[in-house]
């Protein structure tokens, strides 16, 4: 195994991309759909960025500058300079800070894989850069097999879980109970729209206080 695998809490953590193209906004995207601070530096920018200016993301037109990486996560260098990149790699590495460096795999401290978003289910493909469009291949079966009632299933278990232990349930007892409603078929169910059977279900294996409707109503159950 070539990278190591890992999932990054970036809420609230600095993150700078340098480029104003469609990689960057893409970049930039979905480091803000993570919590993260996200500053962009370009001295021009793409159309993709126009709806990136309704969140908030910083977008600051100017060039890039050596000062700009101090303080950050994570740098991502995404220009269309390869001498750019290499400086802004430089730059970070000098600070320790970790760097991508678009379509430069072995330039960079760590990949980006193609990902499947399913809410809290995330699944990460990657070829360790030997052929992004093989993992595109494979995210998008992927996609077709995971569909959006994973991310409903999710949301649901979570939110059991936050209910369970709000009312004093022993932890060690969770596994059994959500064993027992996936063998009970809750995503199936799930995925048909069922909701009376998912309450049936819902009744059977946890009480009448437990509503599909309350605990899928809102991202997060108090």
């Amino acid at each position: 195994m070539k990278y190591y695998p890992v999932f990054l809490d970036l809420k609230a953590k600095d993150c700078l991309v340098v480029g104003g193209g469609n990689v960057g906004a893409r970049k930039a995207a979905t480091l803000e759909k993570c919590g993260a601070k996200v500053k962009v530096i370009s001295d021009r920018f793409s159309p993709g960025f126009d709806d990136l200016k309704k969140t908030s993301i910083c977008i600051e037109k100017k060039k890039y500058e050596k000062k700009d990486v101090n303080g950050m996560f994570l740098v991502f260098a995404a220009t269309n300079n390869a001498d750019l990149n290499q400086q802004i790699k430089d730059d970070a590495s000098m600070l320790d800070i970790l760097c991508n460096v678009a379509d430069a795999p072995d330039n960079s401290d760590f990949l980006l894989p193609s990902i499947v978003d399913r809410g809290d289910l995330v699944l990460a493909v990657s070829t360790s850069g030997s052929s992004p469009a093989m993992a595109k291949r494979i995210r998008q079966d992927l996609e077709n097999q995971f569909g959006s009632e994973y991310a409903r299933l999710l949301l649901l278990m979570g939110n059991v879980r936050k209910k369970l232990l709000s009312s004093g349930h022993a932890p060690d007892e969770h596994k059994e109970i959500f064993h027992t409603l996936i063998e009970k078929g809750i995503l199936e169910m799930i995925k048909a729209n069922d909701e009376i059977n998912i309450n049936a279900v819902l009744c059977d294996v946890l009480g009448k206080q437990y509503s599909y409707q309350d605990l899928v109503s809102s991202r997060s159950y108090e």
